[in-house]
């Protein structure tokens, strides 16, 4: 069995993961790895913050490991709140104000469309790779539903008249953006085995 940390200190994408990955592999927290600080994401890209910070944890432990970073991309509002998505309302922002601040900027705006988007950068063997998975769907008027976390209340996907919040892990890991990426990761580390 495989060891890989998994960059997160959010407890939401650690279990959404372990529910993706097989038992193949043994993914750890960085509790697990007694890894207590927080690593600052200051790339301008979804992809800059998941190098930065695999990397930051490579070169500290020189353990495999892969990290992402994932943002809400609305069309009216020019693709943001983006790669700041974690921190739109401010750096002391919780999830709740991060939502109440996009639902006023799209008060009286009839276009509602958006799209999640996560960038995983796994460092393998001192190799690094990407994956990335997209989510598109519409931002609801109102947040719905009492599961998931972060934007997850008010974001219907395409084809779908729930929200993110509205539906279990399960249904949720069959089409968002962070399960097609790490449904890339897991296709790209079975075949090296």
């Amino acid at each position: 069995m495989m060891d890989i940390v998994f960059v997160t200190n959010n407890q939401n994408k650690l279990t959404e993961i372990k529910n993706l990955v097989s038992s193949d592999y043994n993914i750890l927290s960085l509790n697990d790895i007694n890894f207590k600080d927080e690593i600052e994401e200051t790339e301008s890209t979804l992809k800059g913050n998941a190098l930065l910070k695999a990397k930051h944890i490579h070169s500290k432990y020189g353990l495999n490991c892969f990290a992402d970073d994932t943002g809400l991309e609305i069309d009216a509002l020019n693709g943001k709140p983006g790669v700041y998505s974690a921190r739109y309302a401010g750096p002391k922002c919780n999830a709740c104000d991060n939502m109440n601040k996009v639902l006023f900027e799209l008060k009286n705006i009839e276009n509602r469309n958006a799209k999640f988007r996560t960038v995983i950068s796994l460092i393998l063997n001192s190799k690094q790779y990407f994956f990335e998975g997209e989510c598109e769907g519409k931002i609801l008027y109102n947040p719905t539903g009492k599961n998931g976390f972060g934007y997850d209340p008010i974001f219907s996907p395409k084809d779908s008249n729930l929200s993110f919040a509205q539906m279990d892990i399960k249904n949720k890991n069959q089409i968002s953006h962070r399960a097609i990426a790490v449904k890339k990761l897991i296709s790209f580390l079975s075949k090296i085995k």
